[in-house]
């Protein structure tokens, strides 16, 4: 274990985190609502540091990030635990459960597995990256100082201050907004809303590229009302040219309401493309959705089928047939 960061001692051994919104209080010997974060002797610990659970290289696309090295592989590592509890987890095995087998990985190991595998970077996901902080930050270093990007995939539920420490040292983000309304963060996620809406803000402001994925759950945030609401926070907050990802959601963990069904997902793009330039539909098989157009004159830019990308009509960093800059980070 590794002396956790952000976190003040209270009488009586207890200490107070101070990594995630939570600001949990844990008493001597117990655990934090992540289940990771441990007070030992009034001392607080990471009990994931080097703790790998999961890893793989995926397509970049798979993050979900579109616009961020299209087509290319990235090393992905992700630990247990999760500061979370949402009742729809996909991830469940590993994100709910603070004994799931991992293997110990140094930060070092995890850049030189980068390089080896002849991907561009890392990325910090499958379960929630930033209660592994100390882990993260400290490989983001290394890998940023390897020349490899940084990428999280993350639900954004994290407090200002280690966010900020951090964001120097990531190059992309995609934030899972669960809902644009808090009432569904606080009863299906145990959690808030604003939080996650600052880090999205948080991240623009570093230059971070960023990405958003809202997975559309029906009857609890796939109103009309939700879809105008997140396409206006976004156009008005964070600019129409943020890719928005709807993905499809599935039953599972807790939730065992039906699919969603696909025209669902096709309602929340046309709306969300009143106001947004790059809208797509993730986890459904096919569909119109899913290639990258030029706002400009509409010739295609990229063209997906699954994780199969072709890049068709980019030259130089603009659209082909107008010129106009294609709002991609290609290199």
């Amino acid at each position: 274990m590794k002396e956790a960061a952000y976190y003040e001692k209270l009488e009586g051994s207890k200490v107070r985190c101070r990594l995630c919104p939570k600001n949990c209080v844990i008493a001597d010997g117990k655990a934090g609502f992540c289940r990771v974060r441990l007070n030992r002797g009034g001392v607080l610990y990471s009990g994931i540091y080097a703790q790998v659970t999961s890893y793989g290289i995926d397509p970049i696309e798979k993050k979900p990030l579109y616009h961020f090295f299209p087509g290319q592989l990235i090393s992905s590592f992700g630990t247990r635990g999760c500061n979370l509890a949402c009742a729809f987890c996909q991830n469940y095995s590993i994100s709910q459960d603070a004994a799931a087998p991992a293997e110990k990985l140094a930060p070092e190991a995890a850049v030189s597995t980068a390089q080896r595998d002849g991907s561009f970077g890392i990325a910090y996901t499958y379960t929630e990256p930033m209660i592994w902080f100390e882990y993260v930050l400290e490989t983001a270093r290394l890998a940023r100082a390897a020349g490899l990007k940084n990428v999280l995939v993350t639900n954004g539920f994290v407090c200002e201050e280690p966010l900020e420490e951090l964001l120097p040292f990531i190059d992309a983000m995609n934030i899972d907004i669960k809902s644009i309304e808090n009432a569904f963060y606080k009863d299906v996620c145990s959690g808030e809303l604003a939080p996650v809406l600052r880090t999205v803000e948080l991240g623009r402001r570093h230059k971070v590229h960023i990405e958003l994925t809202n997975l559309v759950i029906p009857t609890l945030n796939d109103s009309r009302k939700n879809f105008e609401d997140l396409r206006d926070w976004i156009s008005g907050r964070v600019g129409p040219f943020v890719p928005l990802h709807f993905s499809r959601y599935f039953p599972m963990y807790k939730l065992n309401i039906p699919a969603t069904p696909v025209s669902k997902l096709e309602e929340a793009c046309a709306i969300a493309r009143e106001k947004l330039k790059y809208v797509y539909i993730g986890n459904a098989a096919g569909g119109k959705w899913d290639d990258t157009l030029c706002p400009g004159c509409g010739r295609l830019l990229i063209e997906r089928s699954g994780y199969t990308t072709r890049i068709a009509g980019i030259t130089g960093g603009k659209c082909a047939q107008c010129s106009r800059a294609c709002d991609i980070v290609l290199s």
